[in-house]
């Protein structure tokens, strides 16, 4: 794994003025990595802004966040933009791409593929979570991690590696993580505020999702679709069916879980999870999608029917 650059130490140090952003939609990743620099920032005594299109999600509103989390860029003169766990520059949303044409960007990630978008890159696969370097960040800079940095690096980690359980947990993370809690990290306080976010909305919609549950035995693949209609019926969003996918991965004999989201009519997004040695980024990759190798996702302009057909046919190629 790639250390902290000195030149992104440097610019924390001498910069007095920074936007911190990351990519529309945010998961715990996200939003943990942009609080936890955030309180990093509030320590050095610099000034800084948050922003992301999509807002503060509903699920997070516990997490002690320094400062607001605007929906639009903040007005105001930035010495640097710093763009967390979005492998492009258009991840962030259309608002911003204008801003980031005109300011110097540090770009924090780790996405393979990434476009090395900045005028600094810290990008490096091998870290499982955005979180964790910028754990490493706060150690370089001398800070310890306690109080509301340790609860927005904690959420991180364990949001992207699904509390331990994903391959893409290492001996680094559980170190990282066993640090936090000698520092006085409250994990029984802190887990359920994590997970216990769920509505009774949520588990109709995955009741309605689960009965009409295919499974594709010759390749281990099992698949659900969302239907806006199911959304409408159950009165949920899309930010509810986030970890359905998972929940097929516990049947046995599924290499492959994916769950089809209609988003808007002849628009679908596809989310993909997988267990060992899988590899569902070349799966997304057929469909113009991305992410890791056991967590990826695409979005593909079609019908729901078509767009079963495109993921279908792309598992058969690569599981068959």
């Amino acid at each position: 794994m790639t250390p902290v650059p000195s030149e992104l130490l440097h610019a924390l140090k001498s910069g007095d003025s920074f936007l911190i952003t990351s990519h529309i939609k945010p998961d715990g990743d996200a939003i943990g990595s942009m609080a936890a620099l955030g309180h990093i920032l509030v320590r050095l005594g610099k000034n800084f802004s948050l922003f992301n299109e999509s807002g503060l999600p509903e699920k997070f509103t516990w997490l002690e966040i320094p400062g607001i989390i605007n929906k639009r860029p903040p007005e105001g003169d930035f010495d640097w933009i710093i763009v967390l766990d979005s492998g492009n520059a258009d991840r962030p949303g259309k608002y911003i791409s204008d801003l980031m044409n005109r300011k110097p960007c540090i770009n924090i990630d780790h996405h393979p593929g990434n476009t090395s978008f900045g005028r600094i890159n810290w990008v490096d696969p091998e870290y499982p979570a955005v979180g964790e370097m910028i754990a490493l960040i706060a150690e370089e800079l001398g800070l310890e991690l306690t109080g509301p940095i340790a609860e927005s690096i904690y959420l991180a980690v364990v949001s992207d590696t699904g509390f331990f359980s994903f391959g893409n947990t290492t001996p680094g993370v559980l170190e990282l993580s066993a640090t936090l809690i000698r520092n006085g990290l409250d994990v029984r306080n802190l887990n359920p505020l994590i997970t216990n976010q769920w509505s009774r909305a949520r588990i109709q919609l995955y009741g309605l999702a689960l009965q009409k549950a295919e499974f594709i035995d010759e390749i281990g693949v099992g698949l659900m679709c969302i239907t806006r209609n199911m959304l409408k019926k159950t009165g949920t969003g899309p930010e509810d069916s986030e970890g359905l996918v998972n929940m097929l991965l516990k049947v046995h004999g599924v290499r492959v879980a994916v769950i089809m989201r209609e988003d808007e009519p002849g628009r679908v997004k596809l989310s993909l999870r997988s267990a060992g040695d899988d590899d569902v980024r070349v799966i997304a990759a057929d469909l113009n999608g991305g992410g890791h190798k056991n967590a990826s996702g695409a979005v593909v302009e079609a019908s729901m029917r078509e767009a079963r057909e495109m993921i279908i046919g792309s598992c058969r190629r690569h599981l068959g």
